[in-house]
């Protein structure tokens, strides 16, 4: 049995990607994080805003697009997979992302 995990999002990019080469064979990441904001009437019908934010890691040929054309502000559309791993930071504390 197979389960979906498939994430839309458009929104806005929160910074220029950060783009590295990871290994000798040139495979390059790219990282940045994009805005995602939910407007909405409350009660009284006040318009409220509620922004998410989403850190988006791109790989290989998208990396590589991504540090062309992709800069703080732009208006995204992206389409994938949720993932979030941890990792102890350098004070030893567990961090998830």
């Amino acid at each position: 049995m197979s389960y979906l995990n498939k994430a839309q999002l458009i929104g806005r990019c929160g910074g220029n990607p950060d783009v590295k080469t990871i290994n000798e064979q040139g495979r390059k990441a790219a990282q940045f994080s994009l805005a995602t904001t939910e407007r909405y009437k409350d009660r009284n019908g006040e318009v409220k805003e509620q922004t998410e934010w989403h850190n988006i890691v791109l790989w290989r040929g998208l990396a590589q697009t991504a540090e062309k054309y992709v800069h703080k502000g732009d208006k995204l559309y992206i389409e994938g997979k949720i993932r979030s791993r941890s990792y102890d930071d350098q004070n030893g504390v567990k961090r998830n992302i």
